[in-house]
């Protein structure tokens, strides 16, 4: 085995650049970006300014920001209201500042964002679209490779739509108050700026013999005696809790849209007084004949409303068949009623199915429109409600039922069709309609009886939640296909302060082996370095002497460590690979390393299932060492977006290339035939010795792998015979042998489809038994 000592890098002294600088990219994207050249850096005595005159108004995010940029870099910068200086970042609230083409929606939640070499400032009308600047710039240190520059140039950003939202059903299951908080921060990190809380609901009676079987929430607690007994036993949320609510909302930009739904949907009252629901209170439909159900929901309101801090309130009003004269006099009462206590009502679109018109209908109520059945976006216009786009067919999430999204939103489709102002089955707007305020997804839990949890609510919801945004925020203009966006977001992963939600993204980058895997260290919290978060990082404390290790599972054969220096960077360390955790040999060396950043170490192929780090000088020996991520590669695959060919293609969108694209959710599948076969082109004659097939369902029972110099002359170097039915990875060791074409050549399938593959993997080295 050869030893391979690396050498410092060497600074890049190509000529510099005169051409502007690129949009930085962020979540949602930029509106107007004009580059110049060069770039700010963050400087040991960089601070945040605060603008003169506005010091208390701008403490509090001056105060986070700092927090948060230490999270994302691993700088603390001081607050100070002095004189900004070269390498300070500037905050400012200026209501004067206009935009022509942003108009309101940049008076109301946008922000100027202007870098020069010196300075970093931020301004906004309000504090809202300041806090908003703040984002851009966390995100774009977080995805700079040393974290600490930002592009020269100057954005112009605001939002496309006055609503973007999320709705969280909470009658039917029950979330904690930390899973609200997170979720608020989640919002504000990419610009989402309404969160409706569903407060009460109810399962379905199918098959159950009485109501008195069904699931049925209240989620608010008050200690009102009149009212002890309506929140669930099972959770809810008192007034410190809704307090926190507000205040975490209005430090992230978000609104609450607090929603309490009757007459229909309203177990939860009818089992607290079961006089007010029809059929003796065996139904979830109140009874609206009876003057004092109106009385007792205006009481529930009187009571809560005084809680909530935003202008609007949602009353509910769907759903509800049985009684359509009544219905329409407590839909306008109880509008009138929100109204009288200060607030804008909200109501969910249902009057195509409650009246034959609108007429005498209360015309100031926000829509939101959900179904085009019930009242879609061409009847509301029609009838003159201001509306929101939460259309069932496209928004609605129900976890892992069979219906309405189970398993999540179609991201692709939204993030390649979808805009605010599409609806389907021809009811779609035109884009900026007045009446149209903006876009809101859903969740709703209507399986009571289902055993998941609210992590994994979150989820199903996390891969759309970036798309969505960028969508309501500014449509089209990220620029990049979906692939390369979900790569984005799956980098921010869902920002700075969460407490219990994390990135459910987090991936593994191609031939990445140490992501996810048991770590441990002379001090800190190991696993920070391999859990493939941007955000989170392993320290040593102080010191020179250190390490840091991780278990891969199994032998792989590696040759590459990549080292993600915070500012507590190493001077001189080792990179140590062992087969038992117990021998190790040495594989590569640093010496003089001199700043933070990643630092790559390449080294001659090794079968590892232990590597390790190991620290002799630190940089700065009272900080000791910090990383952001330690990442061990296996062997480079070969096949990796190298040109693949195959006998068929089920459909275009199933081609060969899906194979060998790094991407683990795409796939090639052939023609239902038997003898199909996949080739990949691996550019120039190479050494292979593995080759990896991931089968989805649709597998290879008979197959062989074959190899050619000249794709026309084939030779078949392992015959698989016999192999199981089902979705499996194979892996095939190959006696070493030179060939620049290699091919999968069906015999056999295990099913009536085709042959299927999710990856089609090439390398120059197997790895050898593991001695355990």
């Amino acid at each position: 085995m050869s030893l391979l000592v690396v050498p410092p890098a060497v600074a890049d002294t190509a000529p510099t650049s005169t051409a502007p600088n690129a949009k930085p990219v962020v979540v949602p994207a930029l509106q107007q970006w004009e580059g110049g050249t060069g770039s700010f850096e963050l400087r040991k005595h960089s601070r945040i300014v605060l603008a003169k005159k506005q010091v208390d108004e701008l403490d509090d995010q001056g105060a986070r920001l700092s927090a948060e940029i230490e999270q994302v870099t691993g700088h603390k910068l001081d607050v100070s209201p002095r004189i900004p200086q070269d390498g300070d970042i500037v905050l400012s609230i200026d209501p004067s500042l206009t935009d022509a083409t942003g108009g309101a929606r940049f008076a109301e939640e946008g922000y100027t964002f202007t870098v020069t070499d010196r300075n970093v400032t931020i301004a906004a009308p309000t504090a809202q679209g300041l806090y908003y600047g703040t984002r851009s710039l966390l995100q774009i240190l977080l995805l700079d490779d040393g974290r600490d520059s930002v592009p020269v140039g100057t954005a112009v950003d605001w939002p496309n739509y006055k609503v973007r939202g999320f709705m969280l059903d909470v009658g039917r299951r029950f979330f904690t108050a930390d899973y609200i908080r997170d979720y608020l921060r989640l919002m504000g990190w990419f610009k989402l700026n309404q969160l409706q809380l569903h407060l009460n609901d109810n399962g379905f009676k199918g098959s159950k013999p009485s109501w008195s079987q069904v699931q049925a929430g209240f989620r608010l607690k008050t200690g009102n005696p009149e009212l002890a007994g309506l929140a669930s036993a099972d959770g809810s949320y008192d007034r410190a809790d809704w307090d926190s609510f507000e205040d975490t909302a209005a430090a992230n930009g978000v609104t609450i849209i607090p929603e309490i739904d009757a007459p229909a949907h309203s177990l939860a009252f009818i089992r607290f007084r079961p006089s007010l629901g029809l059929n003796n209170g065996e139904s979830d439909h109140l009874d609206l004949s009876k003057p004092a159900t109106t009385a007792f929901m205006k009481s529930v309101f009187d009571e809560f409303v005084p809680w909530f801090r935003g202008p609007d309130v949602h009353f509910g009003a769907d759903e509800y068949t049985v009684d359509k004269p009544r219905y329409k006099v407590y839909f306008n009462e109880m509008a009138a009623h929100i109204r009288a206590l200060g607030k804008q009502p909200r109501a969910w679109g249902s009057l195509s199915v409650m009246a034959a018109n609108a007429d005498g209908y209360d015309r100031d109520v926000t829509m939101n429109s959900w179904n085009n059945g019930w009242y879609g976006p061409q009847a509301l216009k029609r009838d003159g409600y201001s509306f929101i786009n939460t259309n069932d067919a496209l928004l609605y999430i129900v976890p892992f039922a069979g219906y309405y999204h189970g398993h999540g939103l179609d991201g692709k489709y939204l993030y390649d069709q979808w805009e605010p102002h599409v609806f389907p089955g021809g009811q779609s707007v035109t884009p900026g309609d007045p009446q149209l305020l903006g876009a809101m997804s859903a969740v709703w839990n209507d399986l009571t009886e289902a055993t998941y949890s609210e992590l994994d609510v979150h989820g199903l919801v996390e891969p759309t939640f970036g798309v969505l945004a960028q969508k309501m925020w500014s449509g089209a203009k990220s620029g990049v296909p979906y692939s390369a966006f979900l790569g984005t977001v799956r980098k921010l992963g869902v920002g700075t302060g969460l407490t219990k939600v994390a990135t459910t993204l987090a991936t593994a980058a191609s031939g990445e082996v140490s992501v996810g895997k048991e770590a441990s260290a002379s001090a800190g919290e190991a696993a920070a370095a391999f859990d493939g978060v941007r955000t989170t990082k392993w320290s040593s404390g102080p010191g020179d002497e250190a390490w840091l290790q991780v278990n891969l599972g199994k032998p792989f054969a590696i040759s590459k460590v990549e080292l993600d220096w915070a500012p507590s960077y190493g001077r001189d360390y080792e990179v140590q690979v062992s087969r038992d955790g117990e021998n190790w040999t040495t594989v590569a060396t640093r010496t003089g390393r001199e700043a933070a950043g990643t630092d790559t170490l390449v080294f001659d192929p090794v079968t590892a299932r232990h590597v390790r780090l190991v620290g002799t000088q630190a940089g700065a020996k009272r900080n000791g060492y910090a990383l952001w991520s330690m990442r061990v590669f296996e062997v480079p695959d070969l096949a990796l977006h190298q040109p693949t060919t195959a006998s068929s293609s089920e459909v275009a969108s199933l081609g060969p290339e899906n194979a060998t694209d790094g991407d683990p959710k795409t796939r090639w599948a052939s023609a239902y035939r038997d003898g199909e076969w996949i080739q990949v082109d691996l550019g120039s004659p190479q050494t292979v010795q593995r080759v990896l097939l991931d089968w989805e369902a649709a597998s290879g029972r008979d197959y062989d792998i074959q190899v050619s110099d000249d794709a026309a002359t084939w030779k078949t170097v392992v015959p698989v015979r016999d192999k199981p039915a089902g979705a499996r990875v194979d892996e095939i060791t190959v006696a070493p042998v030179t060939a620049r074409y290699v091919r999968m050549q069906g015999i056999k399938r295990t099913t009536g489809f085709g042959y299927s593959l999710w990856r089609f993997e090439v390398r120059s080295m197997s790895p050898e038994p593991d001695p355990a």
